[in-house]
């Protein structure tokens, strides 16, 4: 099975899981080939997440992933919290986090350039407006390469 479908069968089933405890499903990746392939879930709820939780979601994704099937081979299941510097895969994620400082790479430019940082300050449609040091940038969703929450202290 081609890894986008073998990604897309385990977030089907992921998402299931995590929304059985409560918790949102925030990114599926599936690392390497061969003998030393991870397959990392990553989760998140309001006010974070913690062991207990990741042990649980843990626990029963890898038995329905037992059941399932979709990963030819053995691999590492890890189940964890996206960290301080979340990653924003959906546009739900900005709108979310609207009067966050985030990173942006985009995959085309826009004026003259692929990386941004600033505070996310509106979603309009698929439209995401930034407030960077020198004014606004509307970014289109669809442009967006990798995009990540920044830590501030």
């Amino acid at each position: 099975m081609p890894k986008k479908e073998v990604i897309d069968k385990v977030s089907k089933l992921a998402e299931e899981v995590a929304d059985d405890y409560g918790v949102e499903l925030v990114d599926v990746e599936l690392l390497g080939s061969g003998r030393k392939m991870t397959l990392r879930v990553t989760i998140d709820a309001e006010g974070g997440v913690g062991l207990d939780s990741c042990q649980k979601v843990s626990r029963e994704l890898e038995a329905l992933l037992d059941v399932e099937d979709p990963i030819s081979g053995s691999y590492t299941l890890e189940v964890g919290s996206p960290g301080l510097d979340r990653p924003l895969k959906k546009i739900d994620d900005f709108r979310r986090f609207v009067g966050k400082l985030a990173k942006v790479v985009t995959l085309d430019q826009v004026d003259g350039q692929n990386y941004f940082v600033g505070r996310i300050v509106d979603i309009s449609g698929d439209d995401i407006k930034l407030e960077l040091e020198k004014g606004e940038m509307i970014i289109n969703f669809d442009n967006i390469k990798k995009a990540n929450l920044e830590v501030e202290f």
